[in-house]
């Protein structure tokens, strides 16, 4: 088939954003009668998947502090839950497990959960907690618990089986999807794009969708935006030259241990645990210590990656956005790549959090895993039209896990203005409209 020349609508990257974004904007255009999937053309440079979207760890929570973040992941909820075979999603639930220093956040967030109607239970005190974590797993041992927030929607979903779900629904619509094909600029007519110039030609077009992960910053250059920015803080200063992009550096992996070592006590298939602590942290190898700071780990018993898998904190990579090497990417990448200290800290983190975890880290995969985020300003999601036509997805790492935003950036190709994307604006910056930062050791909480 011929490379296109034009196409109405061209989408960067068929990621879970991308591919979201295509599938529901085909079904917007043929529900208004205003063309149909035909008119979507979506890019990728190498292949469906391929970025962070195919790496994820596929955790699907609301638990956030800030109250934009909960309400827009309730409705990306919705979305996994839609269709929970396509999407190859297990609705088994989240455990927000934290101690005293973020009780206050966690309840904030339970309290804001009720309001919003998303099922939640919320358990307080050290000797309660511990009861409720027991009644679940025998051998749960965490200590300096004081709040579990227990989420009973969301779970988790197999990364690229959901993200090939993703593809097929928008395929079906009539959605043509070119992989192999690099964005190597944009034309211009005044102010908007007219055309997206690839390596294998150009293709004119109304209208361009950004959803391309971690190369945001590549993109965003291309397309002669701002490498800084101003922002009001929360006391009306003014902070200029602050960088639009830094990246991270994410930490995951497997422990190659049977799955079903991590059921319930009555057989069932366990919530994805997140656990927050300031108790100190010991080595389950030499009974070293490895941290006396707050520390944070999330897990999940998964078939699909043969094991319990799971992450910790990132860490900031301090080379300069411009010359950070996004490719090779992932498990492919010489240097971002997860190495036998996080293997220490997590392994012994789950044996400080279950017994049944003691003595496992043997059972460590050896094997490439982790990949970059690409994080704005303030860690936070930037949702925006720029160029006049352009929807920016910048998803700062929050990704996976908000299908949703792709049904909602696909009305707002069409013309509307939708509420749950307007705390995410880039004019936030200069307003000083910023969202509110909990206690957590993650970036992105």
């Amino acid at each position: 088939m011929a490379f296109p020349k034009s196409s109405p609508y061209v989408i960067i990257g068929a990621g879970i954003h991308g591919l979201s974004t295509a599938y529901h904007l085909a079904l917007e255009l043929k529900a208004r009668g205003r063309g149909s999937g035909e008119d979507i053309l979506v890019v990728d440079k190498t292949g469906i998947a391929a970025g962070a979207s195919g790496i994820a760890c596929g955790v699907v929570r609301n638990n956030y502090y800030q109250p934009a973040m909960r309400e827009l992941m309730a409705q990306s909820v919705e979305v996994w839950e839609s269709d929970p075979e396509a999407y190859s999603y297990h609705p088994v639930g989240y455990m927000q497990i934290s101690s005293e220093s973020m009780h206050g956040d966690v309840a904030t967030i339970y309290q804001q959960q009720q309001a919003i109607g998303y099922e939640s239970a919320f358990i307080e005190g050290a000797d309660d907690c511990m009861t409720y974590m027991r009644s679940m797993f025998s051998d749960w041992r965490a200590q300096n618990i004081t709040s579990v927030l227990h989420e009973k929607k969301g779970g988790y979903a197999n990364n690229t089986a959901s993200i090939y779900g993703l593809a097929s629904k928008a395929e079906s619509e009539g959605v043509r999807i070119i992989t192999g094909c690099t964005v190597t600029g944009f034309g211009r007519s005044g102010e908007a794009v007219s055309a997206v110039i690839t390596d294998r030609g150009t293709i004119e077009t109304d209208m361009v969708v950004v959803a391309v992960g971690p190369w945001v910053s590549k993109i965003w250059s291309m397309l002669d935006l701002p490498e800084s920015v101003s922002i009001k803080g929360t006391d009306g200063t003014m902070h200029h030259g602050v960088d639009m992009w830094r990246y991270w550096c994410l930490e995951e992996g497997t422990l190659g241990v049977d799955p079903n070592l991590q059921k319930t006590n009555d057989g069932a298939m366990p919530p994805v645990i997140h656990v927050d602590t300031d108790a100190p942290l010991h080595s389950d190898v030499d009974g070293s210590v490895i941290t006396e700071e707050m520390w944070g780990i999330y897990y999940k018993p998964d078939f699909n990656f043969a094991g319990i898998q799971g992450g910790a904190m990132p860490y900031e990579v301090t080379t300069p956005v411009n010359e950070v090497a996004l490719d090779p990417y992932g498990p492919d990448s010489p240097d971002f790549i997860v190495g036998d200290e996080f293997a220490h800290m997590w392994c012994s983190a789950l044996a400080h959090c279950q017994e049944r975890f003691s003595g496992q880290m043997r059972h460590w995969k050896k094997e490439p895993s982790g990949g970059l985020g690409c994080f704005t300003p303030d860690s936070f999601p930037v949702f925006d039209t720029m160029c006049e036509n352009v929807q920016i997805i910048a998803d700062s790492n929050h990704g996976y896990k908000m299908i949703g935003v792709g049904k909602l950036v696909a009305a707002e190709c069409v013309g509307e203005t939708m509420e749950l994307l307007e705390p995410f604006r880039f004019s936030r910056y200069a307003e000083g409209q910023l969202h509110p930062v909990s206690n957590s050791p993650f970036p992105w909480s």
